[in-house]
């Protein structure tokens, strides 16, 4: 993380042990024994598991690497997606079975579809697309809420060979704009808007925007959700009038296991965002196989909820590519976890009876902050598998979430991946790990990862350093869109021959991996390295402390601070106040991590400034703790959230 060598990376010491229930250990989809065999026979092992799916032509290598970083997985195979991921189920007798219980936010707005549903819609959008002159190899862009055809919209474009580019619903005109003009969509999928908080939320004016300023987008096509007048321009086709008098027989044509699938955009630090390219062959035969292994799949009778959003990459392969191509049921939500009530998630799992749960540790500790009275008035009792993805899970949000959604049995897979690497690459596995709470553990068989220093050595069991991917993987990202250069740039140039995407991990003493956060988010106070996400999870391990965001602060004397802002559980009521509970913090801090990670200044405030994808944006509470102005405010949930913190700066507090 820099060139110092002494470290905290070890201090967070956590020492609960959770053994896979014996039952679930019996009857695992994946036993320990598959650690050998993916590293006895790393290629052979994803030849088995491409086998998972139906190829129309099998390929002639498995991997090409002639020419690193550019792989190419099951080269020379042939298959389609949408036909993998609906079609065959159909053909196999299961056309009955529910692909997605989807709930609308409002109450009572429900959808139900069944595979065969599901052919018979992605089929007649198939249709469509082609009459409104999309061809193999173009790109759609889709900015949608979360309804059905959401996933429809995708599994059309992967049937005809188009490549999607999905943007989430919620970025501004010009995001999207940006996002369309970079890879050339000519047709732009959309709704009217989606629900949000107990009322109509307008997406079509922001694509209106969009598309007038994109010389490529040829047609807009609208999906009616709200009912909301919107603007009608020439180019807007109504999803009704042109998808429902479709067809339903569409032929499925296979498509080389290279063809581009979607292109997912991710924020570049600087400049424009980047387009992640995944390709078909290699990125389906991964997502299909970890959510089989990782969540322990058993698709007869589970009942699977990813509570992500499908404008991200865990929406894209764990609600939609992966458990489809498994041919499991699950939920779909349009809506907030606290509308119209903050029981509605467990409200969600009890009528559904949902047994496997993937959510994120955000919206987990904002459960923890509600109060345990709210998931105890529900039954929980289906669950068996609990999920955890988009940041390292402190240990006392992992532990709460077993404990008040998983009734102190369920086990909790805490996965790491990125945009990048499309599916899980480090994680538990539900019926071999003995979990340990705010670790990642091990990365999944067929995946070689590890932690190098600087100079791409190995760290020992106890180092740190940063997380870099030794090996291909079939899931991996090809390449930026249009810009190979950058692409080589920004993952393989800091160590040769190894991949790495800007993670911070550090090896316990057992080897187990812990992830640290984005390298950014490591500090250096007094010559120490200081990982921000150690000491937000000493704070939340105060039982006062809901929440809590860390930041550097530039320091004249030790280079830089630290500066947390505090969230309170709703329980503590008045005993937050005051310098009192400020002291008792940093000495809490102090008492788990060390004296030097004692926080110069806390702050105590009602809410942080979190993205709509509940990541927290950190730079604005570095503005705020170096007293600077507040910067670009657009890209979150709720941009008052800084005026409330403002409002609370005379409580930042240091005792020395």
């Amino acid at each position: 993380m820099s060139q110092s060598q002494e470290t905290l990376s070890n201090l967070l010491q956590e020492t609960r042990r959770f053994d896979p229930p014996a039952e679930l250990a019996e009857a695992a989809n994946v036993k320990a024994d598959a650690y050998d065999e993916a590293a006895t026979d790393r290629l052979g092992f994803w030849e088995r598991q491409a086998d998972r799916l139906t190829w129309a032509k099998r390929w002639d290598t498995v991997l090409d690497w002639n020419n690193p970083p550019f792989a190419k997985w099951f080269v020379g195979g042939e298959l389609n997606v949408a036909y993998n991921c609906v079609d065959r189920h159909v053909e196999a007798g299961k056309g009955a079975k529910i692909a997605f219980h989807w709930e609308g936010e409002p109450e009572g707005d429900t959808r139900t579809l069944t595979y065969a549903d599901l052919q018979r819609e992605v089929n007649k959008a198939a249709n469509a697309l082609l009459e409104l002159g999309v061809q193999k190899g173009d790109r759609v862009a889709i900015y949608m809420p979360m309804i059905p055809e959401l996933p429809i919209s995708m599994l059309a474009c992967a049937r005809i060979g188009a490549t999607h580019s999905v943007v989430f619903g919620g970025f501004s005109a010009d995001a999207l704009k940006t996002r369309i003009e970079d890879a050339q969509a000519k047709l732009v999928i959309t709704a009217d808007g989606g629900y949000r908080r107990g009322k109509p939320s307008s997406l079509k004016p922001t694509v209106d925007e969009a598309a007038a300023a994109a010389d490529c987008v040829e047609h807009v096509l609208v999906v009616r959700r709200t009912g909301e007048e919107v603007a009608e321009h020439e180019r807007d086709v109504w999803w009704h009038d042109i998808v429902d008098r479709q067809t339903d027989q569409h032929t499925a044509e296979p498509h080389d296991a290279e063809h581009p699938l979607y292109i997912l955009y991710t924020s570049g630090t600087t400049g424009k965002p980047k387009g992640i390219l995944h390709t078909t062959g290699g990125y389906l035969t991964q997502v299909a196989y970890t959510h089989h292994a990782v969540f322990d799949l058993k698709p007869e009778t589970d009942v699977y909820w990813c509570s992500a959003d499908i404008g991200w990459v865990t929406g894209h392969s764990y609600i939609v590519y992966g458990p489809l191509a498994n041919g499991a049921t699950s939920v779909m939500y349009e809506g907030t976890p606290d509308t119209p009530h903050r029981g509605r998630w467990w409200e969600i799992i009890q009528k559904y009876k949902v047994s496997i749960f993937y959510t994120a540790p955000t919206a987990i500790r904002t459960f923890m902050k509600w109060g345990d009275d709210i998931p105890a008035q529900f039954d929980l009792s289906s669950l068996r598998v609990l999920g955890s993805v988009g940041e390292p899970i402190n240990p006392e949000a992992y532990v709460w979430y077993r404990e008040h959604i998983g009734a102190n049995k369920t086990p909790v897979v805490d996965t790491w991946w990125q945009t990048e690497t499309g599916a899980i690459m480090i994680s538990p596995l539900p019926g071999v790990t003995a979990g340990k709470p705010g670790a990642a553990m091990k990365p999944l068989p067929g995946i070689v990862a590890d932690v190098v220093d600087d100079q791409a050595q190995a760290v020992p069991n106890g180092g740190g350093g940063f997380l870099v991917v030794k090996e291909p993987w079939p899931s991996m990202l090809r390449t930026i869109w249009g810009d190979d250069e950058r692409y080589v740039k920004t993952y393989w140039s800091r160590f040769d021959g190894l991949y790495f995407a800007g993670d911070g991990a550090k090896k316990d003493e057992d080897g187990d991996l812990w992830l640290l956060g984005r390298v950014d988010d490591v500090m250096l106070v007094s010559g120490h390295n200081i990982s921000t996400t150690e000491v937000e999870s000493a704070l939340v391990s105060h039982p006062k402390v809901a929440e809590s965001a860390v930041v550097g602060a530039t320091d004249p004397v030790t280079g830089q601070a630290i500066v947390a802002f505090v969230i309170p559980r709703g329980s503590a009521g008045e005993e937050v106040e005051g310098e009192d509970f400020i002291k008792e913090l940093r000495d809490h801090v102090s008492k788990t991590l060390g004296p030097i990670a004692k926080p110069r200044q806390i702050m105590i405030v009602p809410e942080l400034p979190k993205t709509r994808s509940g990541k927290i944006m950190r730079r604005l509470l570095r503005d705020v703790a170096e007293n600077r102005s507040i910067g670009d405010v657009t890209t979150l949930a709720d941009s008052t959230v800084m005026d409330l913190i403002s409002e609370k700066l005379p409580s930042a507090k240091s005792d020395e």
